[in-house]
């Protein structure tokens, strides 16, 4: 295998609180609930455990609130082998997190709180610098403030430092700030409620990222969930073929893939084969229940690839 890369995350962490029940209260009412599950989730957290369980050494930089789950998510980056050493406490506030109600069907309903998260600021990338100059690669999300994500794409260009922007959950964004960035990397939803043109079709999907490009974008991938994911540079546009697995659950898929395609750059591996083998990662944590737990440990991810990579 190549040498350990170094992947920084710069985003968010959150609890979630998932209480799966066949019917919910009306106002006033109180019931008893069928099954409770704690874990410990969030856009940015998820990208970096499975970079973490990619092979990566792997540094996250985010804030936590000041109550009981705040020490609970560092210690859980530490129990992953994750330098959490610039995951800081804010005082006075509550940590990120999402209550999650499931009904029998699967269908779910989540308020997300976004708490701690929202006080991550260009001070703390800043504080963090010496750090993230070790980095082979940043990686950033849209669950902590926007100004915080331009910072950080600013700092990664300066340093010459490879920088992969997810924005997710997708919000309006100033193209110009993100220029710097080497990789955009929405899924069809996202690069529809950003752009505003329909993500339909391959052919939607071609034109979406060619607007990206235009605007200065320097790659896009928009990930297409079973259809794969397709690259668009300035010198060419290539759709990347998804596998095909029996899915469970595709909640973390995306963090999958992003965590997972930084490690296989940072290897220095083609974009394409990084590609194709993000997708696979991507698609195996589909065929488990949850979030971080789904997420294959990189000896087991090599022995699928063998597998599903002579079918290519």
């Amino acid at each position: 295998m190549a040498k350990q890369p170094f992947i920084a995350v710069v985003g968010s962490a959150n609890v979630d609180l998932t209480t799966f029940n066949d019917i919910f209260p009306r106002p006033g009412e109180t019931i008893f609930g069928k099954k409770f599950d704690l874990g410990f989730g969030g856009k940015g957290a998820n990208q970096a455990v499975a970079a973490r369980l990619c092979g990566a050494s792997v540094a996250m930089v985010a804030k936590v609130g000041s109550d009981l789950f705040g020490p609970a998510t560092i210690e859980n980056f530490r129990s992953q082998g994750i330098d959490a050493s610039h995951v800081r406490i804010a005082e006075g506030v509550s940590s990120g997190v999402a209550p999650i109600f499931v009904e029998p069907g699967g269908q779910n309903r989540i308020i997300v709180v976004k708490g701690a998260n929202d006080t991550l600021s260009p001070e703390d990338v800043d504080a963090a610098a010496p750090l993230l100059r070790k980095a082979d690669t940043i990686v950033m999300q849209f669950e902590i403030p926007l100004p915080t994500v331009y910072h950080t794409v600013r700092f990664a260009q300066s340093e010459g430092i490879r920088c992969i922007v997810n924005p997710a959950p997708a919000q309006p964004v100033d193209f110009e700030q993100l220029a710097g960035a080497d990789y955009f990397i929405p899924n069809e939803t996202e690069a529809e409620l950003i752009t505003r043109m329909p993500v339909h079709s391959l052919e939607d999907a071609t034109k979406c990222a060619n607007y990206m490009l235009r605007q200065g974008i320097k790659r896009v991938v928009i990930t297409l969930g079973e259809r794969g994911s397709l690259l668009a540079g300035q010198e060419r546009t290539e759709l990347i073929p998804a596998f095909k697995v029996a899915s469970l659950d595709t909640t973390g898929a995306g963090d999958a893939f992003i965590g997972s395609f930084a490690v296989f750059l940072a290897e220095g591996m083609q974009e394409k084969e990084a590609l194709t083998r993000a997708n696979l990662y991507a698609a195996l944590s589909t065929t488990k229940i949850g979030t971080q737990k789904s997420f294959a440990k990189r000896a087991d991810f090599e022995q699928e690839w063998q597998i599903h990579s002579t079918r290519l």
